[in-house]
């Protein structure tokens, strides 16, 4: 397995993906994570990202508007932002030359899928790092101990 120096990482801001940040840099020897957000309409979720995302570990955030192409699909909701987003992922992972891709959904659910699928049309070769499939935390509050 290839040296993670750099990922970029989907995130919403959740306690999920912050703990995400300096899990990584735990785990993976001090990498750089980038935190991407798609925002696909949720302004108010937005507010004070940047500097959660940086209080946490982050070198910087991108918040990517995705408005304006969710909102023709809108029907199809999550099942259509979780593609736009990892387009967008792929296409900041490769102008930041990114080493891998993180995301934080769950085996539990779908969006899991729907990320990997698209990264892997748009960068076949890009590394995905999943650690709900393997990291520690069997529940929230080990999470928030974190």
């Amino acid at each position: 397995m290839k040296e993670i120096k750099k990922v970029v990482l989907a995130y919403s801001g959740g306690l999920d993906t912050s703990v995400l940040i300096p899990w990584l840099k735990e785990h993976y020897n001090n990498c750089e994570v980038i935190a991407v957000s798609g925002n696909v309409g949720q302004a108010d979720e937005l507010k004070g990202l940047e500097k959660k995302a940086k209080a946490t570990g982050a070198s910087k955030l991108y918040v990517e508007d995705l408005t304006e192409v969710y909102e023709d699909g809108y029907l199809l909701g999550t099942s259509f932002a979780r593609p736009l987003i990892a387009k967008r992922l792929v296409e900041i992972a490769k102008k930041e030359k990114a080493d891998a891709i993180v995301h934080g959904c769950t085996g539990k659910g779908n969006d899991q899928v729907r990320f990997e699928l698209a990264i892997r049309h748009f960068a076949p070769e890009m590394t995905i790092i999943a650690p709900w499939r393997f990291w520690e935390f069997k529940s929230r509050e080990e999470e928030i101990a974190y």
